[in-house]
């Protein structure tokens, strides 16, 4: 029996500009992520800096607007001192959140170079671990300020006179991890947060400042630590951060795809947590979202922990090298959905992270890089999601899973570029038996016809992809037809689905 489903947009129905940046990812000094991810001097695509220029290029397709840089956990003992000034003086460290060995090959100013190459922001993150305040100001001086100061002219001294003038910066990272090198009580880092915020708006008062939110949802301090620490920071902050990742570990394909509406949920409780907190101060802005970690990750976990407790102070070691299924990148495709859903207060974030370390892109050490099946949906989002998220009135027939009821066999949301003249819809159908014809009335997008309809699907939910094969990679559909405000597409069996329309000359 055919199944279907339905959906009316509208113009009229507007969640938000989506702000780009919610295309963001991410780089830390963990793995081979920076060295033989980025970075490997001799590589036949290496430029003059050293930086491989076949990952440059795969970066750069995806349009990445922002990369958060040096972490996650290495920056909670990350001295940035020593990533400055000439390289060959400058000393090895061990680096105790991946138990690794760390060069200081790459510090900040050659991110910034590579950024800079790559199109790309940095999201610079500050260490409230294991440093503090007067540590977070010397470096902001040294990145933003123009000269005349200590700090400032110290950048000069290391040959780089312009100010690289970065704009967001993240108060540490899960400091409730009892993990995290220097964690704190809510009240403890509400206070350091609300100082180092303070000071740091003084030097630039242009920057944008992410605090701290709770490092997943089942933190026991989940959603209190939101609540307590933002009273403290709530005047001086622009973000607060969320953190999520999601594993198949009981190989149940549909509940692992239900996934999604637990990070809906998990945005929604923050939001209402940020405006209790904005009633309470009597305040006039909102405390917006930075989802500055989020992907699939559980694919190397028992690896990781040998090499950790077994093999430590290696240089680059190979860590969190997941090499993601077809199934991982339908919730991918999910999850990117949910942010544009919630554009109007998801306004950045990252996915974790971009080269060898939980990534799309994955590198040979003296070979090629390839894409990985979660870099289709990134590419796609980030390529067409870009304009104004109009909310989707949806029909779908749903199922319920171990963990979740109610779930839709349809997920989806449009976006409209008025630039381009163009709608984009994004479907993802998680049925794992049974097509599904989706209907949609286009309502106001009078004389609109069809670009193009991508498909990503595959018949095998582990199939991976390698540098000799992309097993899974998308097609073109051919099963869209628009009939005036009528578009009727079928949407295969667990499939991620890019539908682009536009007006006709």
């Amino acid at each position: 029996m055919q199944k279907y489903a339905k959906m009316v947009i509208d113009k009229d129905f507007r969640i938000s500009e989506i702000d780009k940046r919610i295309y963001g990812s991410f780089i830390e000094h963990l793995g081979r992520a920076v060295y033989e991810g980025i970075y490997q001097p001799g590589h036949p695509s290496a430029d003059e800096n050293g930086f491989r220029r076949d990952v440059m290029e795969l970066v750069k397709d995806l349009n990445v607007p922002i990369v958060r840089y040096p972490g996650g956990n290495f920056v909670s003992s990350f001295v940035w001192e020593d990533s400055v000034g000439p390289v060959e003086l400058r000393p090895r460290r061990l680096e105790l959140a991946w138990r690794s060995l760390e060069t200081n090959e790459i510090g900040v100013n050659e991110f910034a170079k590579w950024t800079k190459a790559v199109g790309a922001d940095i999201m610079m993150a500050v260490n409230l671990g294991t440093r503090g305040v007067a540590d977070a100001c010397n470096l902001l001086e040294y990145c933003n300020h123009p000269s005349g100061t200590k700090y400032s002219d110290l950048r000069i001294s290391h040959g780089v006179k312009e100010p690289h003038n970065i704009k967001t910066w993240c108060l540490g990272n899960e400091m409730d991890g009892k993990w995290q090198l220097g964690s704190k009580t809510p009240e403890e880092y509400g206070r350091l947060a609300y100082e180092t915020a303070k000071a740091m708006k003084l030097i630039d008062p242009t920057i944008e400042l992410v605090s701290c939110g709770s490092s997943n949802t089942d933190m026991p301090t989940f959603p209190q630590w939101e609540a307590t620490t933002l009273e403290h920071t709530y005047e001086h902050v622009d973000y607060v951060s969320l953190h999520q990742y999601f594993g198949n570990r009981d190989n149940d394909t549909e509940n692992f795809l239900a996934r999604s509406m637990e990070m809906d949920h998990f945005i929604k409780t923050v939001i209402s947590v940020c405006d209790f907190v904005k009633a309470k101060k009597r305040g006039k802005k909102n405390i917006n979202l930075s989802f500055d970690e989020w992907n699939v990750w559980f694919h190397t976990d028992a690896e990781d922990k040998d090499t950790m407790d077994n093999r430590p102070w290696q240089q680059a070691p190979a860590l969190l090298e997941d090499h993601y299924t077809f199934e991982d990148a339908l919730l991918v495709g999910l999850m990117l959905i949910t942010f544009i859903k919630h554009a109007d207060r998801v306004k950045m974030a990252c996915l974790a992270q971009l080269v060898n370390v939980i990534a799309p892109i994955m590198t040979e050490t003296n070979g090629p890089a390839w894409k990985q099946t979660i870099y289709y949906p990134y590419l796609h989002a980030s390529k067409f999601g870009r304009g104004i998220a109009l909310q989707p009135v949806l029909s779908s027939s749903k199922h319920d899973t171990k963990e979740y009821t109610d779930v839709t066999d349809v997920d989806s949301v449009a976006v409209y570029n008025e630039e381009a003249d163009e709608l984009t819809i994004f479907a993802v159908n998680r049925d794992l038996k049974d097509d599904i014809v989706l209907t949609c009335d286009i309502g106001n997008f009078e004389g609109y016809s069809l670009i193009e309809h991508i498909v990503l699907e595959c018949d095998d939910m582990k199939a991976t992809n390698s540098a000799v094969q992309q097993v899974v990679a998308p097609k073109a559909g051919n099963e869209t037809k628009v009939d005036g405000r009528i578009v009727t597409s079928n949407l295969h069996k667990a499939s991620w689905n890019v539908i682009r329309l536009g007006k006709r000359a």
